[in-house]
């Protein structure tokens, strides 16, 4: 049984890295195109509804999702009313965000966001046909399925919005790009499962899982908020060109530390549920997790803000010089937050989803004072403030962790500030030994080449288990 698990952790974490792996490279070039075609108050536009789409897909979903994946064994009826409850939720919230529409465009100071936000907000009906079918591939743990869908989906839509940017269609070739996402990661997953809803609407699992889900969903709704809160505030006192720098910035750091949550959040729930009632098992899977996430995450958002100068100046131009510092804090930061996915998904397999939620409530209410303390310094001190914030925060969900399953902070921390000093200590070397260079591109080759080999050189004399079992599954595989 033990073995069987461990093998499918490992496929499930292969496919979710070889996924999005290729997911965000793909994203990467996408983000080139579309950075050197588009401009910062272009590309704030679209950045200045995420937060809209965000807390209205959270009302959608409604929980149901993680709801869905926590039980044992969910029947076609669980499904069944979850996807009619989604869809019925949509229409309304489209129909409300539609009539506010004029509303936002007044409060943003931007009378073409009438016509954006109708459209990007036919997202919300669109999506709810598909994140029951997510749920299924999610549960089933059918991560090869969902890294396919994932690319394709991205390839397309990539394809539709770079097109569209070339024929001089401005902010809306980002509107359809998300559109298109949307249409085409529903159809592949219709290819894929063959669970079908029926015109029986019952409503009765949706009533028994509610007051697991409704914390679910208050937690994603403020979670939403914190993510976007940045980008609402600054649409509303700085330029639509502030708005554009941070949401470049905040993509690039999101694109790398997606990297690693995507990878680790596809399996982490359905396998700490599998083990949820076994203490001592359950503390070894989660800390192996830990490692693993330590492992990627430090060298990956170091090495990145290592970079970012030379990144950002040779891919999107020197129209988005304003984002490197952001970005910078933001990789530093970002860092650490795979740890939360993690530590979420712990709390949520151990049916703690009111403790989700108190967390995350807490959390915003933190942020927001330091926001309202600071953002008349600029947005990189409100960043940077709130960027430690969230750094600090990891030690409040290590303290309900001790509680859920008596994980100790002595283990954690020597689970993970091995990785995070030899991490850091990589990126000091490598700036010091390549600042006399000169030129973007050779700068930037030196410094990834050479900090890739220090790092895994690093590893390999201190013997670090995870990466050779990483290299063992590899190897294995092929």
């Amino acid at each position: 049984m033990m073995e069987s698990l461990k093998e499918k952790t490992a496929r499930g974490l292969f496919w979710g890295a070889v996924g999005s792996g290729l997911t965000q490279l793909l994203n990467v070039v996408i983000g080139i195109l579309l950075g050197r075609m588009l401009s910062p108050a272009e590309y704030g536009v679209v950045g200045i509804l995420s937060v809209f789409t965000a807390i209205a897909g959270a009302l959608q979903a409604g929980g149901f999702t993680q709801g869905l994946i926590n039980l044992k064994s969910p029947t076609d009826r669980d499904y069944n009313a979850v996807f009619w409850f989604n869809v019925s939720v949509s229409l309304v919230l489209y129909a409300v965000l539609f009539v506010v529409a004029p509303l936002i465009a007044t409060f943003f100071r931007q009378p073409c966001l009438i016509e954006v936000s109708r459209v990007v907000f036919l997202c919300l009906p669109i999506s709810a046909l598909g994140i029951v079918y997510n749920a299924y591939m999610q549960k089933n743990m059918m991560n090869r399925e969902l890294a396919l869908t994932n690319l394709l989906a991205l390839s397309v839509s990539g394809l539709t919005g770079v097109l569209l940017a070339l024929g001089g269609y401005s902010y809306w070739s980002l509107v359809w790009q998300q559109i298109v996402y949307i249409v085409v990661t529903n159809v592949v997953r219709l290819y894929y499962v063959r669970w079908r809803p029926s015109m029986v609407i019952d409503f009765g699992p949706v009533r028994q899982m509610f007051g697991f889900c409704v914390k679910l969903m208050v937690t994603n709704i403020i979670n939403a908020l914190n993510l976007h809160l940045l980008t609402f505030i600054f649409g509303r006192l700085f330029t639509i060109g502030a708005v554009g720098n941070y949401s470049q910035a905040s993509k690039w750091s999101a694109m790398a530390g997606s990297l690693i949550s995507g990878m680790v959040g596809q399996v982490a729930q359905p396998v700490l549920v599998s083990v949820s009632e076994e203490r001592d098992r359950e503390v070894r899977v989660f800390r192996k997790m830990l490692r693993f996430v330590a492992f990627l995450s430090f060298p990956a958002m170091f090495g990145l803000a290592l970079i970012a100068r030379e990144f950002i100046l040779l891919t999107v131009g020197s129209q988005w010089s304003d984002c490197i510092p952001l970005l910078q804090v933001l990789c530093l930061a970002g860092a650490f937050q795979p740890f939360y996915t993690l530590y979420q998904h712990l709390a949520i397999s151990c049916g703690k989803s009111d403790v989700y939620m108190w967390l995350n409530v807490t959390y915003i209410v933190a942020q927001l004072i330091q926001i309202s303390l600071l953002y008349d310094r600029g947005i990189l001190a409100v960043v940077s403030a709130c960027s430690v914030c969230s750094v600090v925060w990891l030690l409040l969900w290590q303290v309900v962790a001790h509680r859920l399953i008596g994980l100790r902070l002595r283990d954690v921390l020597s689970d993970l500030m091995p990785f995070m000093a030899v991490a850091f200590a990589v990126m000091a070397v490598t700036f010091f030994l390549t600042s006399t260079l000169t030129g973007y591109i050779p700068t930037l080759l030196s410094r990834v080449c050479l900090a890739v080999v220090l790092y895994f050189g690093a590893m390999r004399l201190l013997r670090a288990k995870v990466m050779d079992e990483c290299l063992r599954f590899i190897f294995h595989r092929s």
